[in-house]
């Protein structure tokens, strides 16, 4: 938790998650803790969307028009 959330690689981002989300179950903190905790855990979470939205940007793959002019055309989503 050293690490400003806006400077944590995705990687990052997720296993942080992952750490406080099995605290949180665990159960036992002191509430303050418990709150520090979750807003954390909220922010990681904003993080991962805000990437992943920016990796869903780049995989776009260029489709080359009849005409010659190249247009972005998105990949299918699953």
């Amino acid at each position: 938790m050293d690490k400003p959330v806006r400077e944590l690689t995705f990687e990052e981002a997720l296993a942080e998650l992952e750490r406080i989300v099995r605290a949180l179950e665990g159960g036992g903190l002191p509430l303050e803790e418990a709150l520090t905790l979750y807003e954390r855990g909220q922010a990681l979470a904003d993080r991962c969307q805000q990437l992943l939205q920016e990796a869903r940007l780049r995989v776009r793959i260029l489709e080359r028009e009849e005409s010659g002019a190249s247009r972005l055309a998105p990949l299918e989503e699953g």
